[in-house]
Formats: C-alpha cells, sequence, structure tokens
C-alpha cells in the first residue's frame, strides 16, 4: 500500500495544502518548526484517527478555526480507497470511500502506518505508558476486534473506578453492582492481555534475526510481556478469568482503600531482555537503541504478514539520532517496498542509493515545495 496524495485543510500550521507522492521514500527538509513533522503527524492521524504528540484534538485544528480536515487517496492491492478524517469540537468524522463510518474501529486498520521518531529510541527505557501505548496502537491496526474489546475495557476500568472512589468518600461499597462491573471488566480485560500475548510473540518472531543481524550475530533479543500478577501466556481465556477474579477478590479492600482497579492491562508492561538481561537495567544505550530499532523494523514485516501488503514507514527526523552502522539497517529497510516519509534538517552526508533517489520536497513557514533533482544534488 502507498499514500497516492495528501490533502490537509487547517491542519496545524497548514491552511491548505495538496501534495502528490512518490511509491518510493519521499523526504521532507528544512529547518525545525517550519511545519515537516506535522505533515507526518496528519498521515499519522488518517491511519489512527489519534496524535501521536497529544491526546488534545483541538491542538491538530488551526488556531481560530472551527474544524480541520485530513483526506488521503490510499492505493492498495485490490485498487484506490479515498480516506477522510475530520476533527472538530465535536468529535471526529471519519469517511472510507466517502461512506461516514459509525465507528472508528472500522475505519483504523484501512492505512497501516508504523511510525519511528526520536522518543521511540526511549520504546526501551521510557515508561511502561509508552510502551503500552505502543501495544494499543500497533495491535489495533491489525485487530478491529482487539479496538472494539480495548475501549469497552477502558469504559468498564473507568466505571469501576468510579465506583471505588465514590466508595472511599461514603466508606460503603454496593456490593452488587461492583460485582457486576467486576464480572465485566475481568472478561475484556483477559481479552486484552491474551491479545497482546500473541502480538509479543509475533513479534518476537521477527524481531529476533533482525537484531541478531544489527548485532552480527552478538546478541540474542527476547521480548516478553508482564502482567502484574504473572499471567502466563499458556493459559486458558478460562483460567486466566479464574486467577483475575481470585486475585480482585483478594485485593478488594486495597482497592476500595486506594480508589483504583489494581490488576489489569492499564498496568502491564514489557519487558526486553539481550543475552538473558534486562536491557533497561543492564543494557547500554547502544544496546537499547539497537533493540527499539529492530522491534520497529520487525513491526514491518508483522504488518506485512497478517495484512498482506507492507505499511507506510514514518521517519521523523530519527536519521541523525541513529550512527552509521543503525542507519545502515533501516536504510536498507526503505529499500523494499515500503513506502517511506523522511523528515530532515539536511540530506547532507546521507550518501546511500535510496535517499539518492528519493523524492524531495523543501519545507518553509508552512509552505511547501518540490526540490527538482538537479536542486537536490546542490543540498548534499
Amino acid at each position: 500500500m502507498y499514500i497516492q496524495r495528501l490533502q490537509l485543510t487547517n491542519y496545524r500550521n497548514y491552511k491548505t495544502l495538496d501534495l502528490a507522492f512518490d511509491e518510493g521514500v519521499n523526504i521532507f527538509i528544512g529547518q525545525n518548526a517550519q511545519g515537516k513533522t506535522n505533515i507526518m503527524e496528519s498521515i499519522y492521524v488518517l491511519a489512527l484517527a489519534k496524535s501521536h504528540r497529544t491526546s488534545n484534538d483541538k491542538e491538530l485544528i488551526q488556531w481560530g478555526e472551527e474544524y480541520g480536515k485530513i483526506g488521503g487517496t490510499i492505493e492498495k492491492k485490490n485498487g484506490r480507497l479515498p480516506l477522510e478524517l475530520i476533527l472538530s469540537t465535536r468529535g471526529k468524522k471519519a469517511r472510507v470511500n466517502h461512506l461516514e463510518q459509525a465507528k472508528l474501529s472500522s475505519y483504523i486498520g484501512q492505512l497501516n502506518v508504523i511510525m519511528f521518531a526520536p522518543e521511540d529510541l526511549d520504546l526501551v527505557k521510557g515508561s511502561p505508558q509508552h510502551r503500552r501505548r505502543f501495544l494499543d496502537m500497533e495491535i489495533g491496526q491489525i485487530s478491529p476486534s482487539y479496538l472494539h474489546d480495548l475501549v469497552i475495557f477502558q469504559k468498564l476500568l473507568k466505571e469501576r473506578n468510579a465506583l471505588l472512589k465514590e466508595s472511599r468518600k461514603t466508606n460503603r461499597l454496593d456490593e452488587a453492582m461492583f460485582d457486576v462491573y467486576t464480572e465485566q471488566y475481568v472478561e475484556v480485560a483477559v481479552k486484552v492481555i491474551k491479545k497482546r500475548f500473541e502480538f509479543i510473540e509475533l513479534l518476537t518472531q521477527w524481531a529476533q534475526p533482525i537484531h541478531d543481524s544489527i548485532s552480527r550475530g552478538k546478541e540474542q533479543l527476547k521480548l516478553e510481556y508482564i502482567t502484574v500478577k504473572d499471567f502466563q501466556k499458556e493459559w486458558s481465556h478460562a483460567k486466566m478469568k479464574e486467577q483475575m477474579n481470585e486475585q480482585l477478590f483478594d485485593l478488594r479492600r486495597r482497592e476500595v482503600d486506594r480508589g483504583i482497579t489494581m490488576i489489569g492491562p492499564h498496568r502491564d508492561d514489557i519487558r526486553f531482555y539481550v543475552n538473558d538481561y534486562d536491557v533497561q537495567t543492564y543494557g547500554s544505550q547502544g544496546q537499547q537503541r539497537t533493540t527499539a530499532l529492530s522491534v520497529k523494523l520487525a513491526e514491518i514485516e508483522l504488518v506485512k504478514q497478517e495484512v498482506g501488503e507492507p505499511p507506510i514507514l514514518l521517519l521523523d527526523d530519527v536519521l541523525s539520532e541513529l550512527d552509521a552502522d543503525r542507519q545502515s539497517h533501516l536504510l536498507h529497510a526503505m529499500e523494499s517496498e515500503v513506502q517511506t516519509f523522511v523528515t530532515t534538517t539536511s540530506i547532507a552526508g546521507i550518501d546511500h542509493t535510496t535517499v539518492k533517489e528519493a523524492t524531495v520536497f523543501e519545507v518553509e513557514d508552512g509552505s511547501v515545495r518540490k526540490i527538482e533533482s538537479e536542486d537536490v544534488e546542490k543540498e548534499r
């Protein structure tokens, strides 16, 4: 799949923008704060209906405007597919092939993207919340049922926590209502956990050989999904439900005292091991970065396997953050059939065939122009 055309209206610093792209590599060059990342973000939002930079959709709409719009023409193996996302203070409207979608879960997954930005290099050493978000965004792209379950889980978690907080104030818990919430909560929580276990197992299968190649056979990578009470991926759905129910029953008094749900997907994490050592605790910065790069490159292969065609790769100012060896592996991935978008302040010094053959755009103060090939050589 690839994006043939992108159209923006009232998006960030773009009043209007209409760009046509190459199937291969597209590079946006320009100084910082000119609008390069806004273009990358808009493609990400077009795919996932949310930003990787903010949870407040109002920030995506140009100042003083009531709405913002992202439109894209996607070429897939089954043909051309128009997508449109309208953002306003009243919420989002999503259209697939000009038809409005009743639920965002039926929209997400039409366009698959893998974003790699400097903050993704902190996937290993960053917060558990960052890794949980990574899981939700990536699984959600390839599994509509996961998105559906996740939305229900988050709703039930909020309602269960509200009941716990209320009981903390009144010193009285509505046991019957709480049991109903807990039963529903456990059912959907187990679905989310099992899907995460499956995803991590698949991701590991792709990440291990990539990491082995980057480290020149010196390191073996393992990923592990960690639950609060050490659930095992081999457990059946029924056994997980039984264990979670027992543990929540034992924790009921503590949950009431604290006013929060203490077990579930919202508390879980991923652990990365290199040669059986926890990379987050014992790994060097180089090992942590290699691990993050291996995982991102593995995502491309996993999506390709699950969806049947490659995703779009978004590299937002990340090449300059990698040393020559890791940069080489990333550039090699761009040589395949993956359409890639790159932002950088300069392409000088990137001596690679893929970059030399790329379509290059210059971004300055919210204005974008395509640079002709002879002018690209001057940029070097």
